[in-house]
């Protein structure tokens, strides 16, 4: 009883950070437009739009949080081989992966924009200053909380996997659920604002992003403070509940028939989640109905 009390108590605590990183994940995203909406923003310029939005998009993020997480996760283990103290190791571990994150930010914008040059788009330099350090505090926070949550799993849950694996396992995820959750947001409520809700983005407005803040041209903080108050805290309450119901899910039914009974829950809330999310898009298709400007222009 005692094991499975101290394991939910875990299982919470991991839960809580990994809230924190799946926020901090979408919003470092969201500000250096790294994700499926950087597409409308790398085409702006050749559409004649200029921007001053932060682009340093290569890799999508799955694939770049799977990176630093591991690299985080890997330094701060070599730290505690040489018997350094845990949290010391992977708050040094997790500020040498920002310094290549924030490397990658930096070649990315300057090589992206180069490749613009034809089309008349600048180099900010502000924009470098001012964007990239922001970018990589809120990183630091995503690779810390991932790479401590792993931590927990690893050494206080006893996992078999060495941290660094982990860590790129749990990476990957914390930058799919922010890609699925929360740039969607950032790419149709704010970059474009200033189509129709529900329209979605018509050919003929490819390119032709908001620009312009309440006080002069929007840059990617503005994008930032927008979008961290829905997207970032869905994608964190996405990435939370992720890992919280992986691992309680674990903590309670591992022992029932050799660990099959946790497997057995997990594919039970997989249906469980597919027949609610069904039902919310049933509910909204028959309260909402198509897009009624699309509608009267197809009659």
């Amino acid at each position: 009883m005692e094991n499975i009390v101290f394991g939910i108590g875990i299982t919470a605590l991991t839960g809580a950070l990994a809230t924190v990183a799946g926020s901090a994940e979408d919003t470092e995203s969201n500000i250096g437009s790294q994700g499926d909406p950087n597409s409308q923003v790398q085409l702006a310029p050749q559409m004649g739009f200029l921007h001053r939005i932060f682009n340093k998009a290569v890799a999508g993020e799955p694939p770049a949080y799977g990176l630093w997480c591991a690299l985080g996760a890997g330094l701060a283990w070599a730290f505690m081989a040489m018997q350094v103290n845990a949290i010391l190791a992977i708050v040094l571990g997790c500020i040498l992966a920002v310094f290549v994150q924030g490397v990658y930010a930096t070649t990315a914008y300057l090589g992206r924009t180069a490749s613009l040059a034809k089309f008349g788009q600048p180099v900010y330099v502000d924009i470098i200053k001012s964007m990239t350090t922001v970018t990589m505090a809120h990183a630091f926070i995503a690779i810390f909380c991932t790479v401590a949550l792993c931590q927990l799993i690893n050494g206080a849950l006893g996992h078999p996997f060495p941290l660094p694996l982990l860590a790129l396992i749990w990476g990957i995820a914390l930058g799919a659920a922010g890609s699925a959750t929360g740039n969607p947001y950032y790419g149709k409520e704010r970059q474009y604002q200033n189509q129709k809700f529900g329209a979605g983005v018509p050919i003929s407005a490819s390119g032709n992003i908001v620009r312009y803040a309440e006080a002069g041209e929007r840059n990617s903080i503005d994008n930032g403070f927008f979008t961290h108050k829905i997207g970032g805290s869905a994608s964190g309450i996405c990435f939370g509940l992720i890992v919280f119901l992986e691992i309680w899910r674990t903590i309670l039914f591992e022992r029932i028939y050799a660990g099959w009974g946790a497997i057995a829950v997990g594919v039970l809330m997989i249906l469980i989640f597919t027949v609610i999310d069904r039902y919310i898009e049933v509910w909204a298709r028959k309260n909402y109905g198509p897009y009624t400007v699309a509608k009267e222009a197809d009659a």
